[in-house]
């Protein structure tokens, strides 16, 4: 047996005077942190195992149970601290790559923080949403350059190929396999229900889910998992995944244990077999190749479907999307370093890739520069929180957003930073029939409705502060934006004035 250094990351504390010995919290802890003794008849805990995902504590009748990080502190010592020491033990017990969930957790600037919203006062009246007329419908895709009409006003221009918003939100991708059905399903309903999208991820798509077609975004990423015609059809837009921004430059990997008889058919891979997807796309090493792909997919579709390119936020992310507009795609999506994920390499997930706030102001200022920003849209992901992220993301130059962790969290996601394990306590980032059952979709579409109409209502004020009617005519408008807390660097790349200016 080899030594282990490494102690408990959480204390789970029982108050012996509440606890009842219901055994609720035994029986809803997939990691079997409690247990119960017999012989002296008591719940007992094993703190080892416990990743704080307060499903216990939530669901205990008498509120008898709280959750510590573990007390254990090491020599205080800024270099060698704490979580550097136990991440070394840990590695030289196993030999293996550590892995992290979710995003980003480190403390980088946040700099959807930095910046402030102008208001309307006395020159420009601000406008009342309630009582005025308010625009939150977007149109992703490329845009005619000028619109020509005939005598009788009819339009003679051909649109190209466009999907419509009713807010400039989507759900961005996760894959089914990485997620449950029943979070899937969940997805797919608000999506429906709210007249905007969610994507499919790189896992295909169960054809019990092709009703939701038209708010479908079906993805084509580099290991081609459940790619066919018939898939390729099943949507309203095509999104090429080249990166994310939890692990830019690397491939992915679903563990064999999530694949099941239905993730399998969906995937088109056996039962149990794990799918790792290459971090290239082995037929694109160039943008010529990029474009060679965008139009087989539109040739495969009949061009009818949008197609997109994804690509994670790294330093020369405007070149790059210079490229991609230039090979085609009507929209780029820019994942930020703060995106989640199911499983990534903690070092990747650490210290790879750049803030999406710096990504999207250089990439929209590059577009603008060289006359090709109306060619395509420019959806950004990566750790958009709430309404004022989203509004800010669009004053900076994008046309919508993706939201992914703030969607799971509205399902119960409680950020436990554990979905590689596939025990994921609130039935979302599991296979496990009996964990997947606990999320019931009849109820958790609603929530994301809920939230959804709750940032539509706040978007819709904030506009109105600013005396903007319609959310098309934010984007890119720089001048709504103020920072604080930034040096001259920050503020030249973002492209915003200091408060008080």
């Amino acid at each position: 047996m080899s030594l282990d250094f490494n102690t408990p990351d959480f204390e789970v504390i029982r108050n012996g005077n509440r606890c009842i010995q219901c055994k609720v919290c035994v029986h809803q802890c997939a990691n079997a942190v409690h247990f119960y003794d017999e012989e002296y008849d008591v719940v007992c805990v094993d703190d080892s195992k416990c990743v704080n995902c307060h499903r216990c504590v939530t669901l205990c009748p008498t509120k008898a149970l709280v959750i510590r990080k573990y007390p254990l502190e090491f020599r205080e010592n800024f270099n060698w601290h704490g979580k550097a020491i136990k991440e070394i033990y840990k590695q030289s017990q196993t030999g293996g790559v550590l892995l992290s969930s979710m995003g980003n957790p480190e403390p980088f600037p946040i700099y959807w923080d930095k910046m402030l919203l102008n208001a309307s006062q006395v020159t420009n009246p601000s406008i009342d949403p309630l009582r005025e007329p308010m625009e939150t419908k977007v149109v992703i895709g490329r845009k005619p350059e000028r619109l020509k009409f005939d005598a009788n006003g009819k339009l003679l221009t051909k649109m190209p190929l466009n999907i419509e918003l009713k807010v400039p939100v989507m759900f961005s991708a996760m894959s089914y396999g990485s997620i449950s059905r029943n979070a899937h399903e969940s997805l797919a309903r608000a999506a429906e229900e709210l007249g905007i999208f969610y994507n499919t991820g790189e896992g295909g798509l169960s054809k019990d889910f092709y009703k939701y077609g038209k708010n479908t975004i079906v993805q084509v990423a580099s290991g081609r998992f459940g790619v066919h015609k018939e898939y390729l059809n099943a949507g309203a837009a095509i999104e090429i995944k080249i990166g994310q921004g939890a692990k830019p430059g690397i491939g992915g990997h679903l563990p064999g244990k999530k694949v099941g008889e239905d993730v399998s058919a969906t995937r088109m891979i056996p039962v149990g077999s794990d799918a790792i997807s290459p971090a290239p796309h082995h037929d694109i090493y160039s943008i010529e190749d990029l474009r060679q792909l965008i139009f087989s997919l539109k040739e495969a579709t009949g061009y009818k479907k949008p197609v997109f390119v994804k690509i994670a936020a790294v330093h020369n992310s405007a070149a790059i999307a210079s490229g991609v507009v230039r090979a085609g795609a009507d929209a780029i999506v820019v994942d930020g370093f703060r995106g989640g994920t199911g499983a990534a390499p903690t070092r990747v997930r650490n210290n790879v890739g750049i803030p999406i706030e710096l990504a999207l102001a250089a990439i929209d200022q590059r577009l603008r520069e060289e006359g090709i920003r109306n060619y395509c849209s420019l959806i950004v992901a990566g750790s958009i929180r709430n309404s004022s992220d989203v509004v800010k993301a669009i004053a900076l130059g994008a046309d919508a957003v993706y939201i992914g962790s703030a969607a799971v969290i509205a399902l119960g996601c409680h950020m436990c930073h554990s979905c590689s394990t596939g025990k994921c306590n609130w039935g979302i980032a599991t296979q496990y029939p009996e964990l997947v059952k606990r999320l019931n979709p009849d109820i958790m579409y609603k929530r994301l409705v809920n939230l959804i109409s709750a940032w539509n209502n706040e978007i819709q004020e904030l506009l109105g502060g600013m005396g903007i009617n319609a959310i098309e005519s934010l984007r890119g408008n720089r001048l709504m934006l103020r920072g604080v807390d930034l040096n001259e660097k920050e503020l030249e790349v973002l492209g915003i004035k200091y408060a008080g200016e």
